[in-house]
């Protein structure tokens, strides 16, 4: 529960600065960066938590005891992570860009934006792969110490931070480039994190520990960043008439990918150590964290009235019927989504997690559109500060 409520606290304040950035002038003037995000967060989240399972493996099975074991590990898994964010990254924003034309057709759409795009994606995903990386091999190796099982921890941490990192690193990247986006220098900066690629690529090939882990995994981020890519292309199309969609989405989605996460994994480590689990006993456990985490998240966006005075009572009470199924689901999944690549010889450290999240963040962004449609209708652009006044008055004069 305390690692589940840091999370929040990073999610949180993704949501919140997602709720800021949407006015800024680079997501006014080139909306597919909204499509971005969900499909960068998305695919950050599930580098730094496959990275943070590996490592909880790593330390449940006694690799990190040896320094120089632990030295090889860290060093070659901050390489890998370097060539899937950079290969990852390049491809999201191309597809948020072609998506982009798909939805608004092409006679706004430059070949300058598109460089802006995948451009503030590449740099975005190394920038906070270093960081957030870095992160997760020190809190993997300080649990290993302190006798704390990485599972319960690194993983919700790397999803919630890594939302909040990667999300003030491409609004900052993005506004950074806007002036420059009709000049040839994000073009520069694209063929500088294309020409790094291969370096990264010998240095991972170079070590042991995880060379063979370099082919494996590309399909099921690659999957769940087209999944993803849904989430975004709601988004993109809600946002601007459900402004208080912004500061919840992320918490929404956060909270029940990291309990379904947090399930994958320890099924992940249970199955790799031939230790028993009590799946059922671990879900109802992760089940019954979801509310004392999100209730006081909606009380402090109600008291502080943050998301556009979204957070009606009747928002609060539809929000956690959203929330609790979408929980339910995603523990669900995420059981059987383990144990079936585990039966096909799949590593589920490497494969489990990206599909998780990515239904997670689909479900979770139609189910809170469809919370918003029922509350505030599907006509015309609203104002939630006043739609929420509405709504608490007919409920008083009721």
């Amino acid at each position: 529960l305390p690692s589940l409520a840091i999370s929040v606290v990073g999610l949180m304040l993704a949501g919140w600065l997602l709720d800021v950035v949407q006015h800024w002038e680079a997501f006014t003037r080139v909306p597919q960066l909204f499509i971005l995000v969900p499909v960068l967060l998305g695919l950050k989240g599930n580098l730094e938590m496959n990275l943070a399972s590996r490592m909880s493996t790593a330390a449940n099975m006694g690799d990190l005891d040896s320094p120089t074991l632990q030295r090889q590990l860290v060093l070659g898994n901050l390489a890998l992570l370097q060539v899937q964010a950079l290969t990852i990254s390049c491809l999201a924003g191309l597809v948020s860009f072609l998506l982009g034309m798909a939805t608004q057709g092409t006679s706004h759409l430059t070949f300058h934006q598109s460089m802006l795009v995948i451009t503030s994606a590449m740099i975005c995903a190394s920038f906070s792969s270093v960081l957030l990386g870095l992160c997760m091999c020190c809190l993997c190796i300080v649990c290993r110490r302190r006798g704390i099982n990485p599972d319960n921890v690194a993983t919700p941490i790397a999803a919630s931070f890594g939302d909040l990192v990667t999300l003030a690193v491409l609004a900052t990247i993005s506004s950074w480039l806007l002036p420059i986006m009709d000049t040839v220098a994000p073009a520069i900066f694209f063929a500088l994190m294309v020409a790094v690629i291969p370096v990264y690529v010998w240095l991972v090939r170079r070590n042991d520990l995880v060379r063979d882990t370099l082919p494996n995994g590309w399909v099921p981020i690659i999957l769940a960043m087209a999944i993803s890519s849904l989430a975004g292309l709601v988004l993109e199309r809600y946002i601007e008439r459900y402004a208080g969609m912004a500061v919840l989405v992320p918490v929404l989605n956060g909270v029940s990918g990291n309990l379904a996460s947090v399930f994958a994994s320890r099924i992940s480590t249970a199955l790799h150590a031939r230790r028993h689990e009590h799946y059922m006993r671990v879900g109802a456990v992760l089940f019954l964290l979801n509310l004392p985490v999100q209730w006081p998240f909606l009380g402090f966006v109600r008291a502080l009235h943050l998301g556009h005075g979204s957070v009606t009572w009747t928002m609060f009470g539809a929000y956690t019927a959203a929330s609790m199924l979408l929980v339910a689901g995603l523990l669900v999944a995420a059981k059987w989504i383990t144990l079936a690549l585990w039966r096909r010889s799949l590593d589920p450290d490497n494969y489990a997690l990206p599909y998780i999240t990515a239904i997670g963040d689909v479900a979770g962004t139609i189910a809170l559109v469809l919370v918003f449609m029922a509350i505030y209708g599907t006509e015309g652009t609203i104002d939630m500060s006043v739609a929420g006044d509405t709504t608490a008055s007919a409920a008083v004069g009721a």
